[in-house]
C-alpha cells in the first residue's frame, strides 16, 4: 500500500499598486488563474522554490520577505491534497526576454475586485484566500521556515 503524502507547493504573493501578480495557465479544466506557484523540488528550500517558480512563470525576479500562510487543500473529486506555503515579497527585476514555463500563457496584474469577479476561473480557492490574508496583514518571519541541507 502506498503511503499518503500531500503535494508540497509554494506560491508567490506579490502586490504592487493595488494589483496582485497572477498567471493565466492551461489546466486539465481549461484556462485558470493562479499565483506564480508550483511544486517543491527535491533538496530545494521552500523560500528558494517560491522565487524560482515566480521567475519561471512570470519572468519577474521575486524576493521572498515573509510567509503569508500555510494552506492545506484537498482537491475535490481527487485523492490529491496540496500543502501550500505562500510567501510575500517584492519584485526586484524583470527579464523581458525570458520564455515562460510550458502551459503559462501570460503573467497578469489583477485587483482584488477583479480576482473576486473571476473566482470561477481560479485554479483553487487558495488564490483569493492568500490575497485576502496578505491584505489582512498576515506576515510571518522567514526564519519560521527552517531548511537543512542534506
Amino acid at each position: 500500500m502506498r503511503t499518503w503524502k500531500p503535494n508540497v507547493t509554494v506560491a508567490a504573493v506579490v502586490e504592487r499598486d493595488g494589483r496582485f501578480l497572477l498567471v493565466e495557465e492551461e489546466t486539465e479544466t481549461g484556462l485558470r488563474f493562479n499565483q506564480p506557484a508550483g511544486h517543491l523540488d527535491q533538496g530545494e528550500s521552500l523560500v528558494t522554490a517560491s522565487a524560482r517558480e515566480a521567475l519561471e512563470e512570470t519572468a519577474h525576479h521575486f524576493r521572498p520577505e515573509f510567509l503569508v500562510g500555510i494552506y492545506q487543500w484537498p482537491k475535490p473529486d481527487s485523492d490529491v491534497t496540496y500543502l501550500r506555503f505562500a510567501f510575500g515579497g517584492s519584485i526586484t527585476g524583470f527579464d523581458a526576454g525570458r520564455k515562460l514555463d510550458s502551459g503559462i500563457l501570460r503573467a497578469v496584474w489583477m485587483t482584488l475586485d477583479e480576482l473576486r469577479a473571476t473566482r470561477e476561473r481560479h485554479r483553487s480557492p487558495l488564490i483569493l484566500q492568500c490575497c485576502e490574508d496578505y491584505l489582512a496583514g498576515r506576515r510571518y518571519p522567514l526564519d519560521l521556515v527552517r531548511h537543512y541541507d542534506a
